[in-house]
This record gives C-alpha cells, sequence and structure tokens, in this order.
C-alpha cells in the first residue's frame, strides 16, 4: 500500500518531533538532588536526632570496600551517600558537629558497621537523648496508610487506564507502556532544568507524552497492524521497544535519581502519622479532575463511544461506519498523556525519578488491568485503587521490600474467582 504525500510528510514530521525530544534528553540536566554519590545505586542514608530534634550540619563520614566520602545532615536532620559497590562500610559522625549538651556516650558508639543485605538501601540513624513518644493507634496507622495507598492507586490508575484502552481497542498488551510513565517525568525533569515554570513543565511534559504515543502509533505500531502482524509478534515488538526507550534514558540521564523541583507550600498534620503536603494533596485533586474528565469523555462524546465500541468488538465497530485506526491513534494520544502524567505524580511521590521508573510498576500497572478486567477502563480505576490500598496497607504486616505481594495474591484470588476480572465480561463472538 502506498502512502500518500500528505501521509509521508505527517509520519516525516512526527518521526522528527520524536527524535527532537529523544535529542533533548542528551543535553545537560541540572538535578536538585544534591546527594554525594547519587551516580550509584547503593544508599546508606539516616538522620542525626537530638532529643527528637533534627540536627543541621553533623558531619557524617563513610568509608569501605576502598572508597571513602563525607557529608552533612541538611535541615532535617537527614543525610545520605551512595556508595559504589555493596558490602560492609563504617560510617562515623564528627563529634564537634553535635550540639555540646547531647548525652553523646549513653546512646552508643560514635562509630559503627552497616552492611548491604537484599536491598540496596541501608539505614544508619543517630538518636540521641530522649525524645517525647506518642503511640499511634492500629487504627490510626491504618487510616494513615489508607489515604497513601488511595493516593498512589489514583497515580497507578491514570497508566492503567490507558493500557486497557489499549487492550481492549488493539488487543496488544503494550510492554513499552511503562516506558511512557519514564518518559513523562524525564521531560517534566529537562524542562525544569531550563528553568521553566514547574506547572508549566508538567503541563508540557504531558503534551509531549501525548505526542509520543502519536509517534509509536504512527511509526510503529499503525504499519505493523496494516501488515497482519499477529497479537504475539506484536506484543514481542513491543517487549524490545521497552529495552529500548528504557536504555536510552539510562544512557541520557544516567543510573541517578533525580528529583524534580518543589511546587512549595505547606505540610499538614491531619491526625496521627498522617501527614500531608500541598503537593500530595495537589496530586490526588489532579489525579481525580483527570480521570472524571476521561470518564466523561468515554461516556459523552462520540469518540468516546466509539472507543468502547471497538473495545467491545472491532468488527462490529468497524461494520457499523466507524474509523477505527482513527480512534485508535486516539487511544494512543491519550493512553500516552495519561501515563506520562502519572509519572510525574509519581516522582513527586517517591519521591525521585529513575531511569528504570517506570518498570519498577509495570507489574502493578497490568494487575490492575487484569484484576478490573481486561480491556475495560473503569474495571482498570477500580483494579487500580484495590492495588494501592493493598500494597500500602499491607506493610502493616508485611516488609516494606516486599509489600508488593499483598496486591498480587489479591489478584490471583480476584481471578480464582472470577477469570474475567471484577468488571470483565466473556469475550463475545460475532
Amino acid at each position: 500500500m502506498q502512502l500518500s504525500k500528505t501521509g509521508k510528510r505527517t509520519i516525516s514530521a512526527i518521526a522528527a518531533v520524536f527524535a527532537a525530544m529523544m535529542l533533548l534528553l542528551a543535553l545537560p540536566v541540572s538535578a536538585t538532588a544534591d546527594e554525594v554519590g547519587a551516580e550509584f545505586e547503593n544508599q546508606i542514608i539516616g538522620n542525626v536526632r537530638v532529643a527528637g530534634e533534627p540536627v543541621e550540619g553533623a558531619k557524617v563520614s563513610v568509608t569501605g570496600n576502598g572508597y571513602s566520602v563525607s557529608t552533612v545532615s541538611d535541615e532535617e536532620g537527614k543525610w545520605s551517600v551512595g556508595v559504589p559497590v555493596v558490602g560492609v562500610y563504617e560510617v562515623a559522625i564528627d563529634r564537634t558537629t553535635i550540639p555540646e549538651e547531647a548525652p553523646i556516650e549513653e546512646f552508643g558508639p560514635l562509630t559503627r558497621q552497616v552492611e548491604f543485605d537484599l536491598t540496596s538501601t541501608v539505614i544508619a540513624n543517630y538518636y540521641f537523648g530522649e525524645a517525647e513518644r506518642e503511640e499511634v493507634g492500629i487504627l490510626a496507622q491504618f487510616l494513615t496508610r489508607l489515604v497513601y495507598g488511595i493516593n498512589f492507586g489514583l497515580m497507578l490508575a491514570l497508566a492503567s487506564v490507558g493500557l486497557s484502552l489499549v487492550f481492549g481497542t488493539t488487543k496488544l498488551s503494550n510492554f513499552a507502556h511503562a516506558e511512557m510513565v519514564t518518559f513523562g517525568a524525564v521531560i517534566a525533569l529537562f524542562l525544569s532544568s531550563l528553568n521553566i515554570n514547574p506547572f508549566l513543565a508538567i503541563l508540557l511534559a504531558v503534551l509531549a507524552s501525548g505526542a509520543g504515543g502519536l509517534a509509536q502509533d504512527v511509526v510503529i505500531w499503525r504499519p505493523l497492524r496494516r501488515k497482519g502482524l499477529g497479537i504475539v509478534q506484536l506484543m514481542i515488538v513491543s517487549i524490545g521497544l521497552a529495552l529500548t526507550l528504557r536504555y536510552i534514558f539510562q544512557f541520557f540521564i544516567g543510573g541517578s535519581t533525580s528529583q524534580l523541583p518543589s511546587l512549595g507550600g505547606e505540610t499538614f498534620n491531619f491526625f496521627g502519622t498522617l501527614t500531608l503536603s500541598t503537593t500530595d494533596i495537589a496530586s490526588m485533586a489532579i489525579s481525580i479532575a483527570v480521570l472524571i474528565s476521561f470518564a466523561l469523555w468515554l461516556t459523552m462524546t462520540k469518540t468516546g463511544k466509539a472507543t468502547r465500541a471497538i473495545s467491545d468488538n472491532v468488527d462490529l465497530a468497524a461494520a457499523s461506519g466507524i474509523d477505527v485506526d482513527r480512534v485508535v491513534r486516539y487511544v494512543w494520544v491519550a493512553a500516552s498523556a495519561l501515563a506520562g502524567l502519572g509519572g510525574i505524580l509519581w516522582a513527586y511521590f517517591r519521591p525521585g525519578i529513575k531511569w528504570d521508573m517506570g518498570e519498577k510498576i509495570l507489574l502493578l500497572i497490568f494487575a490492575a488491568v487484569v484484576l478490573g478486567g481486561l480491556g475495560t477502563a473503569f474495571g482498570a480505576l477500580i483494579g487500580a485503587l484495590i492495588v494501592g490500598i493493598m500494597v500500602e496497607t499491607s506493610t502493616l504486616i508485611l516488609a516494606p521490600d516486599i509489600k508488593y505481594v499483598g496486591a498480587l495474591i489479591v489478584l490471583i484470588g480476584v481471578l480464582l474467582v472470577k477469570p474475567t476480572g471484577l468488571l470483565g465480561s466473556k469475550e463475545r463472538i460475532g
């Protein structure tokens, strides 16, 4: 099939825009993270407090495995040091940088050894003097984790809804969808480094993510669909695309964790240990507003109804006069834009941006889609909320390093009872 001149120009223009965005990533990005050794994935972190109050400017030294470095605590008493390899390290705090009244002799040595275990982070805290302790009941802890879970679930829903729609309209399990989560966060980081207003940078990053989805469909997915490639072949292509994009991100931004600029605002303590910043509250509000707007688009607009019709039965939709290719293209744009927004909000929630941040939650995104019902946007929303809540509340009984297990157990349990998912239905033929 021969493309018209207009089609060729469109493809060339979109491909050029996508290539330009990739080249932009090659420019120096000024990360706001100022951790010593931030280029290393393995981190030793800690706090310095006297009688419960943070100590700013406390000097901490880390030595071991042929590596030596020092840093100072910030205004919150926190410090972090990156180390090149896992192993045993000696952590020492300089007594002269601690307030004289601190009863150091009563609270352990100033030098201690730490060792990496199964995680890439080790904690070495220095607490001197008795602080006032407030007992927090199990109910308050549960409500705190519940709110955090809803926040995480809403961000997860932004990516899950798009992935579910892509599957519903194309039957493709797109493993590269997680890379659009990373793409949105990376573009926001780059734009912020140009001293662009953070809110404008977020908006432009979401638009760039949508453009990236359009470029994918024009350059890759639509031509492959027209060549009649099967679902398995398309899925393999998506895996290859995911790996390619992932290592492109690593090549340009490195392996360290970078931070988006603070959006400012205050921090509010509601009850017990539930503390939310203005950014947390805004993130939840934005997620809810975007998801409601997307639901209205699906249910009230002609294109949204066509999207649902294609998800239900693509052959019947085509026979009814719906332009399937046009609607699928809209879906790719919307799905990528939602994933990019989810990545930006998650970068503030984690916090931080890494080259493989999308891949870290890919399993949870698929779990939300399968739990809610393959191809159903509203099912993906419900599934994402359940997964987010289970991930956060499970830390009350599980170690944080294995908190994702709880969500997967719920997924397996639901599928054993209802194999099509919560809102899924059996596939119809004809």
